[in-house]
């Protein structure tokens, strides 16, 4: 088979579907289990693909959809990683990384999940029979699940070069039934790997720490083991040891039949093996396996990786890829009692793995771990090197962990549990991921290089359970989905909600002063000019005049330059000569006296307003206007404007110039606590700060922009409006632009003040959201 795979690019064997589901608790400050019910901004726990519950309603289930690359997986994950901590930090509450148990009540006091719906009931009495059986408290024990399927490329490769017999299911089945099987034998390994569980605290189950050490602060740790919630005494398995009948899809569906009609489970789902086989329909495990076969495997013995904040580590999964390779391409060797043997290894490793002279039973002969795990590892380097997937990387981490003990994940802990408790060991881990997760909380990984007006509108989409589908990056244009209704959507706010005409009536300046006006709304007085050579010739009326000089149709504040103190003859001729290289016609406004206030308006309400503060400096007696500039531009907010909330400050032509009229340069040196203004607009596209102003303005001033809006029928549009007091209404204002697709991230984090939730207000908007 190894030689059929040769004949496919190393890329493409790589390629298969992984998909990742995380469990972990809800907790307190103090580490306690959390007795709040889940959120409910992630709205119905049965409809939400992406986050929702698994036993207890303080345990939260994050799942990812299918991918076809590790990366791709692991970015998805931590992005929902990084949804529930900020959303259950709002409660000051964190999410525990470890697979045990944290301070957990009594039985009687844990939260069994609660659900809606006729489906729902059904969810919560299955539950409510597995708190009876096997007790809450194992019920809370958490891991990774990772779901593997090869690629069809790969299958039908293999497939046609066998010129089997079978049907294509029939070689599918047949192939992940042997990866099963080959799982089985060595899972023992991926236990010693990758388990992170050598310890409880005192609050878990009595007969349990017995079988463990206690070391004080309130935890019981095991002197040699590697895997807590894999072993037999702490773990959580079925009440007898079952081994389906894995020969065939017939034979395991007959065999699972047989155990739920002995009363040893109540239904396929309750059997809780190391790995299972995943049909297409969940709800009737056995009538879809039997009609489409098996569709992915759902590996379950990945304990929560407490030194990952996301839970599992990117290496273990690439690792993960290359050893399910190794089982589709091992050999098998059967006898009567081998599932018996591959459980007996599982316990040891799990229970003993830290032990240097362990002995595992290979074929019915006792051999030494750490030489069975390097002949392993040997093999899956041989199917590495041979197929040219240049996974070196990640298999000689596993060699070392298997060479030096004390660079196990269960090691590692084992000493950290040692020295601060079980509890505040992983308290402070806590913690940490809700620190980093905090300070990256505008950040949407895996779409890093989308605008972040659209990772805003995604982020709060994946939160409320709406089906997400990136369409094309490079537009921006993601589709939407939930209850049957879908909904294309184009950088933020370009939606079906508005008409093909309002961008285009905004886009052009002069159109929209004549609406505005007709509407009864006040804006600067204005003269087209339609050449340079025009403008030379009628320029002269506006030397020492406050005038604006912009191109007729723009965005993001280019090309505009404003003389709030007049201008001589040769600034207005550059500012008309930079208006032109934007647009072949331009406009020159009288200056309106004031502040600039951006109003956003969705629907039938404004939702956001901020001050604009054009780009700045503060001085600091010391340091140059260069310096300033570089040393603002390291704000974490700041970058290109597109993947980042404000934009980094940049020294052009107008800002040079703005410079220049105030007798300044860029090595000019400020007075300590003198603001220096570098250019007259106040975009943020520009460098310029953004000040939230939503509670402070006057609401007379949100009907004016809520009129403007309407005029144009549009449901999301930017008005910017020119006010010297936004705290009366009596004050003097006028209009100055409309902006179609306005620019939200600037709202959502600003420089200054309250962020505001828009992505919530869009969803509502195009009717994804009450």
């Amino acid at each position: 088979m190894i030689e059929i795979l040769k004949t496919m690019t190393p890329e493409n064997i790589l390629t298969a579907g992984f998909g990742l589901e995380r469990e972990a608790l809800r907790i307190t400050q103090q580490g306690k289990l959390a007795m709040t019910p889940h959120p409910l901004i992630f709205g119905d726990k049965l409809e939400n693909p992406y986050i929702t519950t698994d036993f207890s309603e303080s345990q939260v289930e994050l799942v990812t959809p299918v991918f076809s690359s590790v990366d791709e997986t692991y970015d998805f994950l931590e992005t929902l990683t990084d949804i529930v901590i900020g959303e259950i930090g709002e409660n000051n509450e964190l999410l525990w990384p470890y697979s045990m148990p944290c301070d957990v009540p009594d039985d009687d006091q844990i939260p069994i999940a609660s659900y809606q719906g006729e489906e729902g009931e059904k969810a919560k009495k299955y539950r409510e029979i597995l708190m009876v059986k096997y007790g809450g408290k194992r019920q809370l024990i958490s891991g990774i699940h990772y779901n593997f399927s090869f690629s069809e490329e790969l299958l039908t490769t293999i497939w046609k070069a066998l010129d089997s017999q079978e049907t294509y299911q029939e070689f599918k089945d047949r192939i992940y039934l042997k990866v099963l099987r080959n799982f089985l034998r060595y899972r023992w390994l991926i236990i010693y790997l990758m388990g992170c569980t050598p310890g409880l605290h005192n609050s878990y189950i009595e007969e349990c720490l017995q079988c463990m050490g206690d070391c004080g602060n309130d935890t019981y740790l095991s002197s040699g083991g590697i895997s807590a919630r894999n072993g037999n005494c702490s773990g959580y398995k079925n009440k007898i040891d079952l081994y389906p009948d894995y020969r065939s899809i017939p034979d395991y569906i007959r065999s699972i039949n047989e155990f739920v009609e002995r009363g040893d489970i109540s239904e396929a789902k309750e059997l809780y093996a190391q790995i299972r086989l995943k049909p297409s329909d969940y709800r009737n495990v056995l009538e879809s396996l039997e009609k489409d076969g098996v569709q992915y495997l759902e590996i379950r013995t990945i304990d929560i990786n407490v030194f990952d904040k996301c839970g599992i580590a990117k290496i273990d999964l690439e690792f993960m890829n290359i050893f399910m390779l190794f089982l589709l391409l091992e050999g098998e060797e059967f006898f009567d009692t081998w599932q018996q043997e591959a459980l007996i290894n599982e316990v040891m490793v799990a229970e003993k793995g830290l032990e240097p002279d362990l002995e595992l039973l290979d074929h019915r002969h006792w051999t030494l771990k750490t030489a069975w795990a390097e002949d392993i590892l040997d093999k899956v380097a041989e199917v590495n090197e041979y197929l040219g997937l240049k996974q070196e990387h990640c298999i000689k981490e596993m060699q070392n962990r298997v060479r030096n003990p004390d660079t196990t994940y269960a090691h590692r802990l084992k000493l950290l549990m040692q020295e601060k408790g079980c509890l505040d060991a992983n308290l402070e881990m806590a913690k940490v991921y809700k620190k980093q997760s905090d300070a990256d909380h505008y950040r949407l990984k895996g779409f890093e290089n989308w605008e972040m007006s659209t990772q805003v509108l995604i982020k709060e989409a994946l939160t409320r359970g709406i089906k997400v589908i990136p369409m094309d990056a490079t537009d921006n244009i993601v589709r939407l989905e939930k209850n049957g209704r879908r909904e294309y959507v184009k950088q933020a706010t370009k939606t079906s909600m508005d008409t093909y005409i309002t961008p285009l009536l905004m886009e052009n300046k002069v159109v929209t002063k004549k609406i505005l006006q007709e509407n009864g709304l006040p804006v600067p007085d204005g003269i087209e000019y339609f050449s340079l050579q025009e403008a030379k010739q009628k320029i002269n009326k506006y030397v020492g005049e406050k005038v604006v000089i912009k191109p007729k149709s723009t965005n993001f504040g280019l090309g505009i330059s404003i003389f709030d103190q007049g201008g001589t003859l040769d600034e207005l001729l550059e500012g008309a000569r930079i208006a032109f290289e934007h647009d072949d016609t331009i406009l020159i406004e009288e200056y309106l006296p004031g502040l600039e206030y951006r109003f956003l308006t969705m629907g039938d309400e404004v939702v956001a307003v901020l001050h604009r503060r054009p780009a700045n400096v503060v001085g600091d007696g010391i340091s140059t206007i260069q310096k300033l500039i570089d040393e603002k531009n390291k704000h974490p907010y700041r970058g290109d404007g597109h993947t980042s909330p404000l934009k980094k400050i940049e020294l052009d032509d107008q800002s040079l110039m703005f410079l220049k009229k105030q007798a300044l340069s860029n090595q000019s040196i400020p007075k300590k606590g003198e603001m220096i203004f570098l250019r007259g607009n106040s975009n943020i596209s520009t460098g310029g700060d953004s000040i939230d102003f939503t509670e402070k303005m006057h609401p007379y001033f949100s009907e004016i922009a809520l009129k403007a809006a309407k005029a144009f029928n549009a449901k999301f549009c930017g008005i910017d409006i020119i006010l010297e007091d936004y705290n009366s209404p009596e004050s003097n204002y006028g209009i100055i632009e409309l902006n179609f697709n306005p620019m939200i991230v600037m709202h959502a984090y600003p420089f200054d003040g309250q962020e505001r939730r828009l992505g919530y207000n869009i969803l509502k908007t195009i009717g994804l959201a009450d």
